[in-house]
């Protein structure tokens, strides 16, 4: 089973994010830091709109702050995003072979169905299953455990395909084989993401038989 996450996986998306961030962050006069990024980054919404309202001490509620940022994001992931470089190769190479595949995403659900949509993604996939309704982040083993079990496979006979260096220790953890992704918008973990996934790769092109 080839488990894949989205955001900065597959779809060059991480950067709509840096942007809604940023400008959350200079409507109320914050600058966007380093420790802000480790309160926000790879986790699932709601955990990140609680940790903002903290960082800045908001009277929003957590709802609200929510709704602000899908507001940001508009149309972005139905539209703009584009598919990273190699993807669609190698899930056709995936499929070619019968190899089974999910996504398993931190992105919110209606998200990841219009960028999925979008690119013509979601045939590839049997199952998408969002952290964000398990509301387990997927820094936690316990949610590719999940995974494994919903798709009838065990941990060992998995593949994970992540960008966030805190997921692949996740999913190692769980007993799976890890493919670390790079992605530009993450490369201060790039070193650490070599040392803990059994492989790392910059591109998909690099997975593709010739």
């Amino acid at each position: 089973m080839h488990i894949f996450d989205m955001d900065g996986t597959l779809i060059d998306s991480n950067g709509i994010w840096r942007e809604v961030d940023e400008a959350f962050l200079a409507k109320r006069g914050f600058p966007y830091t380093k420790e802000y990024y480790q309160g926000v980054a790879h986790t699932i919404f709601p955990l990140a709109a609680e940790f903002t309202k903290r960082y800045c001490h908001l009277e929003e509620s957590v709802e609200d702050i929510m709704a602000e940022w899908m507001e940001m994001a508009g149309d972005a992931y139905a539209t703009r995003v584009q598919v990273k470089p190699g993807v669609r190769e190698y899930l056709d190479q995936c499929r070619r072979r019968g190899q089974r595949m999910m996504v398993l995403t931190s992105s919110v659900p209606a998200h990841c169905r219009a960028a999925l949509g979008h690119l013509g993604l979601m045939p590839y996939f049997e199952e998408i299953l969002f952290a964000h309704d398990l509301k387990i982040e997927k820094k936690d083993p316990e949610i590719f455990r999940v995974a494994a079990r919903r798709m009838g496979v065990e941990p060992a006979e998995c593949v994970v395909y992540d960008d966030s260096v805190a997921a692949c220790r996740g999913a190692k953890a769980a007993g799976m084989h890890t493919v670390g992704v790079y992605d530009q918008f993450f490369h201060v973990s790039w070193e650490e993401m070599t040392r803990v996934c059994n492989r790392t790769i910059r591109s998909f092109t690099e997975l593709l038989e010739d």
